[in-house]
């Protein structure tokens, strides 16, 4: 092969070469905003958490204001995240079995979430909504999750 020929060859592979470098650096470029994008969005979870953490933090509410503020989360975050008629129905008993359900573990029904059904309509209630705050960011993370990229499973009413 002459050189002028070998010449036009090496050129031509480079050419093609720069070309492959050009295409996966835009591709890389594009992934990588769609990947900032997906994490910055903001998710019914990510203001649930926010919300959480301003009530948590709130020294002028008291503990009924709280637990009040608390429920209202809880039951806005379920009606965001799955079917109305699966959610908004649920009362008592049916209501913390489907919280258990939805975290996996039955810290509503057996734990802390227990003061979610009587203590509204206490004069005072139990002094442990600490212990129901952290509840409730355990079962919004849990719910995180087992949501990411993909549709949660909808709890049946056991």
């Amino acid at each position: 092969m002459p050189p002028s020929e070998l010449a036009e060859v090496w050129l031509l592979l480079l050419e093609s070469v720069w070309g492959l470098v050009v295409a996966l650096a835009r591709l890389g470029v594009v992934g990588l905003v769609c990947l900032i994008r997906r994490w910055r969005r903001v998710t019914p979870i990510k203001l649930a958490l926010r919300e959480l953490d301003a009530l948590s933090t709130d020294p002028a509410a008291s503990s009924a204001d709280k637990l009040r503020r608390l429920s209202i989360l809880l039951r806005r975050v379920a009606l965001s995240l799955y079917p109305r008629h699966e959610v908004a129905g649920l009362t008592g008993e049916d209501w913390l079995r489907w919280l258990d359900h939805t975290l996996g573990e039955p810290r509503f029904s057996q734990g802390a979430g227990r003061g979610l059904i009587d203590a509204p309509y206490r004069p005072t209630p139990p002094a442990a909504i600490d212990d129901l705050v952290i509840l409730t960011r355990d079962w919004l993370r849990a719910l995180a999750k087992t949501r990411a990229g993909r549709r949660a499973l909808t709890p049946s009413r056991s």
